[in-house]
């Protein structure tokens, strides 16, 4: 792993010679509001922010996208829509939504490849940003992972002041700081020092977790308790937390179509609409909103640890901080683990 430093004075450069070789993404903020977009000047972007509203998942899983085109009839034909397959790098992604991509590619590269995310996948660079100020609702330490982790990044920045802690983690990473010599530095034993109170320093602000340990084999017994009524009452089914959610992935697929044309669109679902397990036949196995709440719990703590030895869940935060009626995952999960059999 290669250990470099970069002014802050120079990040402007890095960004303009990013952006003539790649479509870059990154942070821009509206109000309060801040999303991963394509910047084409460095000036658009914002690194003053905690986290994105939407996860940058949607740069690979696409909130819509066609999967293919079709003409109807006898002499109807299918045409497969084009996969972006440009070079992207997705700047300032945070530790926490970068581990959400290595959890989406247990799904999308699994027995069955999906192209249109795969391809967009390795095409892309994550150039990733310590969150040196987590937030209250921020729990990442209860996964293995932290607030300055370069675990799942090709490129890790960490502010250490006038400079950036610049930890180079791939071959995509490699190529990218090539011929740059005049941006970067080498770091000195005082800049891995900074980095590491940085990072310690970030991680004694979270103060919120949640149990993980034996979570899936916990849960079994949790299945059939009152509990699960009790928080479905509060919950309104809009799917926020879903929708939010870096590491979900339910979507629908619909034919759309117009007289002598028409498309095979993918679109985003969630998983707590009372229309997403409901069969032709009127029956739906999940009929009732404590069905679906708990099955949200599950599918993260429960049903991926035991199929992937993986927790879905990054600890972003981001259900508790937008849920309309202040559901909160983490008092969810520690009283459902704590169910007497």
């Amino acid at each position: 792993m290669d250990i470099l430093t970069l002014s802050k004075e120079k990040m402007p450069d890095l960004i303009q010679k990013m952006i003539a070789q790649y479509d870059v993404v990154a942070p821009k903020k509206y109000d309060d509001i801040t999303l991963y977009e394509r910047i084409t000047d460095p000036s658009e972007i914002s690194l003053e922010f905690l986290n994105s509203e939407m996860p940058p998942k949607a740069q690979f899983f696409k909130q819509t996208e066609t999967l293919f085109k079709f003409t109807p009839g006898l002499s109807g034909k299918i045409e497969n829509a084009d996969i972006n397959d440009k070079k992207t790098a997705i700047f300032g992604i945070r530790p926490c939504d970068a581990k959400s991509m290595a959890i989406l590619d247990l799904v999308f590269d699994g027995d069955y490849k999906d192209d249109y995310y795969l391809t967009k996948r390795e095409n892309t660079i994550l150039v990733g940003l310590s969150c040196i100020q987590p937030g209250t609702n921020c729990f990442c330490t209860s996964f293995n992972d932290g607030p300055a982790s370069a675990d799942n990044v090709d490129i890790l920045l960490t502010d250490i002041g006038d400079k950036y802690y610049v930890e180079v983690k791939s071959g995509k990473g490699k190529q990218l700081v090539k011929n740059k010599d005049k941006l970067f530095k080498p770091a000195t034993p005082e800049d891995k020092e900074m980095k590491k109170e940085a990072e310690e320093k970030a991680t004694d602000v979270i103060k919120r977790s949640v149990d993980t340990d034996s979570t899936a084999d916990k849960l079994d017994e949790a299945f059939d308790n009152p509990l699960w009524e009790k928080v479905s009452m509060k919950c309104l089914g809009c799917g926020i937390c879903t929708y939010l959610c870096p590491t979900c992935h339910c979507f629908d697929i619909q034919d759309e179509s117009v007289l002598d044309r028409g498309a095979r669109v993918r679109v985003w679902d969630t998983c707590m609409n009372p229309e997403y397990t409901l069969q032709a036949s009127g029956y739906n196995p999940r009929p009732a909103r404590m069905n679906r709440t708990r099955n949200r719990i599950y599918h993260k703590y429960n049903y991926i640890p035991k199929n992937h030895d993986i927790i879905a869940c990054v600890g972003c935060g981001r259900c508790i901080t937008n849920c309309p009626v202040n559901i909160d995952i983490i008092d969810v999960v520690t009283k459902a683990i704590e169910v007497k059999p």
